[in-house]
């Protein structure tokens, strides 16, 4: 994380005062605040570049705990999986450019079909995270956070803003590890999200039929469903807008 030094101070807030010069100058109030503002849009920016790599291994990410009461958003579009208490406890990890932001259903298979191709073709426009939401035939509910829109790429993007999740038999969260960038990589025939030593965290076949959820480095995590192969009863991803 960023921090400032002494000198740095020194820098920032103009020549140091010296006991000579006590008394005899008047302080520039609008200079020395024109000078703190551009100290904290920095850090701000800082803060908030996911390109920074101290930033992205700290511990929000690691241990995803939040104390806060996020307020439920609102659904536009209708959804088949997501509960109130879904939607309540999942508000609690979403990166702070989805916080307070209504949920928008982008893909349904239900409205959509089952096809990895009509889920891209409906994410072209869209700048925002992306909340993935799959129920198994088994009932079980479990998903990913993604950085950004889906789509086919011959390498992986996303950020460390990405996450795994599940909520059978208990909801918990999984957060970059910093082990590695294999956030999203997709094609038309399949679709990763987080990987490493020929492990998926979640992957998805071209039909959005069959899945398989292993621990993989990337988010340190466990298997999603309680078998590593599924099969998808529905899946939806959710924008926020």
């Amino acid at each position: 994380m960023f921090s400032l030094s002494g000198d740095h101070v020194s820098k920032f807030q103009g020549i140091p005062v010296t006991p000579a010069k006590i008394g005899l100058e008047k302080p520039d109030i609008s200079a020395k605040s024109k000078k703190l503002s551009k100290i904290a849009k920095y850090i701000r920016k800082k803060v908030l570049s996911m390109s920074n790599d101290d930033y992205r291994k700290s511990s929000i990410f690691q241990t995803g705990s939040f104390d806060l009461d996020f307020p439920i958003p609102d659904l536009i579009g209708t959804t088949e999986i997501l509960t109130e208490e879904h939607r309540e406890k999942l508000c609690g990890h979403l990166p702070a450019r989805a916080e307070g932001y209504s949920w928008s259903l982008a893909f349904s298979t239900s409205q959509h079909g089952f096809s990895l191709n009509s889920l891209y073709r409906k994410m072209q426009r869209l700048e925002s995270p992306i909340l993935i939401v799959i129920q198994d035939t088994e009932q079980n509910v479990f998903g990913a956070l993604t950085s950004c829109s889906l789509h086919v790429s011959d390498h992986f993007y996303g950020t460390g803003e990405s996450l795994l999740y599940k909520f059978n038999p208990s909801f918990k969260v999984f957060h970059w590890t910093g082990e590695n960038l294999y956030f999203i990589k997709g094609n038309v025939e399949s679709l990763s999200i987080g990987a490493g030593d020929g492990r998926f965290g979640l992957w998805l076949d071209g039909d959005l039929n069959q899945g398989r959820s292993q621990s993989c480095s990337t988010y340190g995590n466990e298997p999603l469903a309680p078998q590593e192969d599924f099969v998808i009863k529905t899946l939806e991803c959710w924008a926020f807008v």
